[in-house]
């Protein structure tokens, strides 16, 4: 089993995930080149370390190991052999940000949440909290399979290298030069304000990806606030099994019956604990799509960004066609501060206007390929952007939908169990 060496308790919890890490691959049946064929990935550990930071200081934090293994020796029968090494979540984080930058037409599987979120009060939120750390164990694992089963992503030399070279792999990110390409939020906000003609498709499709967060985050803090009741129901039966052990003990016929009517109800009420650590499982599967939905409005961001270069460089262009238009014929169609100056001090003289008239046909020439390679861009951008969406569609309505399949058959079986106890509670009173 991919997600845990953490005994009986966690291998029952990773269950959760098996139908989510065969969905990984399910959509990829077809890429033989895919990563994830060729090779094991694992996060198999987590430790808790203690160093010092850039600024010095000492610090606390939480180290995985990544073992990976070669798929196609294992076919041929022999056995080969682990490689590992460890990372912090601070180096998952830069792997993703590199891939966001160097890919932005594609939706860039998020990573689990740093700190804990729409979690029911029982539960610590602790970033340190060891049950805390084991699901975000599972779901950066989760991450680097998602990665490996991209047909792009898994190319990757960098993410190849993150797997594989422990030493010097921040400075291999850092010499691509991706920070330099990154896009402000400040030009992405503006572009989103600012452009004339926005691709329909990607405003629907930003429009859907704030409504799904909006849906995943009330259902998160439902799930929440019923986990809540829920725990507080099922302990309360703990005060049955109280009573009746205490009843018990002053009665002789009926004593036998009440005391195992008891020990029936404390089993239920120690139940819910494990229920709802399962719980939290297929809310960390919701949590990953609520993700989702920021990568998505990434990609339409970038697309608002180029669509707005674009109609600038248009409307750049159109300006110095009209400028050496007017300086050929000596009119001035519109106010500008250049016929002002002209009526203050005088017409250029021919040699002016045709020195100026060949620096404007010369950018115009530029800006008329610059154009040219803008729109061929977007186009490709478009092109490839929409047949990623198209993929994530596809992988999306499959693992929700077994996620919600898995989660009611989860509250279907707690139920039954509950039945169960009331059953063997009525047979321990018919016995009395």
């Amino acid at each position: 089993m991919w997600c845990g060496r953490r005994g009986d308790k966690v291998s029952s919890l990773c269950l959760v995930w098996l139908v989510l890490h065969e969905s990984l691959f399910s959509s990829s049946e077809k890429m033989e080149d895919c990563l994830a064929k060729k090779m094991e990935i694992t996060v198999s550990e987590a430790e808790k370390r203690t160093g010092r930071n850039a600024m010095n200081i000492q610090e606390t934090y939480t180290a995985y190991l990544i073992e990976t293994r070669a798929v196609e020796s294992q076919i041929e029968g022999q056995c080969a052999p682990v490689e590992s090494l460890w990372r912090r979540y601070s180096e998952f984080e830069l792997l993703r940000n590199y891939l966001s930058v160097t890919y932005p037409h594609i939706v860039v599987p998020p990573l689990p949440e740093k700190r804990a979120d729409f979690v029911w009060h029982k539960l610590s939120a602790d970033n340190m909290d060891p049950d805390f750390v084991e699901r975000r164990r599972i779901g950066l694992e989760n991450f680097l399979l998602r990665v490996a089963s991209h047909p792009v992503l898994c190319q990757d030399k960098i993410f190849y290298a993150f797997l594989m070279q422990e030493g010097g792999w921040k400075e291999m990110v850092n010499e691509t030069g991706f920070q330099l390409k990154a896009d402000s939020r400040l030009k992405a906000l503006n572009a989103t304000f600012r452009v004339k003609n926005p691709d329909k498709r990607f405003t629907e499709l930003k429009h859907y990806s704030d409504e799904l967060q909006s849906v995943i985050s009330h259902l998160l803090r439902v799930r929440a606030r019923v986990a809540d009741r829920l725990y507080g129901v099922y302990k309360v039966h703990g005060n049955y099994g109280r009573v009746f052990s205490e009843w018990s003990a002053i009665e002789k016929e009926m004593g036998d019956g009440l005391q195992s009517a008891g020990h029936h109800m404390d089993v239920y009420a120690a139940s819910i604990d494990d229920i709802l650590e399962e719980e939290e499982h297929y809310a960390d599967q919701l949590k990953e799509y609520l993700f989702y939905a920021e990568a998505l409005r990434a990609v339409c961001r970038k697309h608002e960004l180029m669509q707005y270069d674009l109609e600038m460089a248009a409307q750049d262009l159109t300006s110095k066609k009209q400028q050496c238009e007017e300086l050929a014929t000596g009119t001035v169609r519109t106010f500008s501060l250049k016929g002002m100056t002209s009526k203050l001090f005088g017409q250029e003289t021919p040699e002016q206007r045709e020195a100026k008239i060949k620096v404007l046909e010369e950018q115009i020439r530029e800006g008329e390929e610059q154009l040219k390679s803008k729109n061929l861009e977007g186009r490709d951008f478009v092109k490839s952007a929409w047949a990623d969406i198209e993929r994530f569609k596809e992988q999306k309505n499959h693992d929700l939908k077994e996620a919600l399949i898995s989660y009611a058959v989860m509250q279907i079986s707690m139920c039954k169990k509950g039945i169960q106890v009331w059953t063997n509670a009525k047979e321990c009173f018919s016995k009395m």
